[in-house]
């Protein structure tokens, strides 16, 4: 028993002090008090981060975002290998199969943690892990194909990275509205990534009632092909949601800093380079 206590305390002393402290997340958003408050966005990627409660989320491409925290963990979303001009190797990448522009059959070896969102021999992809400062769990959903029949069980993620007191979503190569059961396993994502091509996964109206019922503050649209079927997205979601065009690859968020009405934030997919 002695000897399991001294082992723990070791295992704690070796952290960094941000990893072993991370603001508890329940899924719930907290609008900001202030209408004033503005999101900072001076800083890019890999720049330190001063306020520990906020978290960097840089569009890399695609369905690939980087998700930067204070202490300096970093998570990359739906993974191909590249991240652009950059020696960074994330602490985090997730990974859906469902086409070869979400994974990498080779993921680099110095990667920490490697997690991949679809089922192995029937045993879906099932995900708790605990870095301290950020924890990443998933949601499995099922894929179809072409023909809308279900092929393939369990084949994507929805990924959730709970940090700073904020659940991020992603909901990585969506192809059905989740059931119940999943959405419950979701709870509130303050802040969601969305595929919204509006066709390869869910069609424009049904992705439009997804985000409408998770009533997100921050919708962030990712895999759309070119500014038509971006723009669909924005007309169909601009009743309910307010729209704002940032005219950067990233942007910096707290739970102070969220709006107060959901809002779809417009990021430009930028691949990442080295701070000089």
């Amino acid at each position: 028993m002695i000897r399991a206590c001294l082992t723990a305390l070791a295992v704690l002393t070796a952290l960094p002090a941000a990893a072993q402290d991370r603001r508890p997340s329940h899924c719930i958003a907290i609008a900001e008090a202030d209408p004033a408050l503005e999101y900072v966005q001076l800083a890019a990627f890999g720049t330190p981060l001063p306020d520990p409660h906020t978290v960097r989320i840089s569009f890399v491409d695609h369905a690939t975002f980087l998700i930067e925290t204070a202490g300096g963990l970093s998570a990359a979303t739906d993974f191909t290998g590249f991240l652009g001009a950059t020696r960074l190797i994330p602490d985090v990448v997730t990974m859906n199969n469902a086409h070869q522009t979400h994974f990498t059959a080779f993921p680099d070896p110095a990667i920490p943690h490697v997690l991949e969102g679809w089922a192995r021999d029937g045993v879906a992809a099932d995900h708790h892990l605990d870095l301290g400062e950020m924890l990443v769990r998933n949601v499995p959903t099922d894929v179809r194909g072409f023909d809308r029949s279900v092929v393939r069980e369990n084949g994507n993620s929805i990924f959730v990275f709970e940090v700073a007191g904020l659940c991020i979503g992603h909901l990585g190569h969506l192809h059905h509205e989740p059931d119940e059961m999943q959405y419950a396993s979701l709870g509130r994502l303050d802040v969601v990534m969305a595929p919204v091509d509006g066709g390869l996964t869910l069609d424009l109206p049904t992705m439009i009632r997804v985000l409408e019922r998770l009533r997100s503050s921050v919708v962030i649209p990712m895999h759309w092909f070119g500014a038509p079927s971006l723009e669909r997205f924005l007309a169909g979601m601009s009743g309910e949601f307010a729209i704002r065009r940032e005219g950067a690859g990233h942007l910096e968020i707290s739970l102070r800093t969220l709006p107060d009405r959901p809002t779809v934030i417009v990021l430009d997919p930028e691949p990442l380079h080295d701070p000089e």
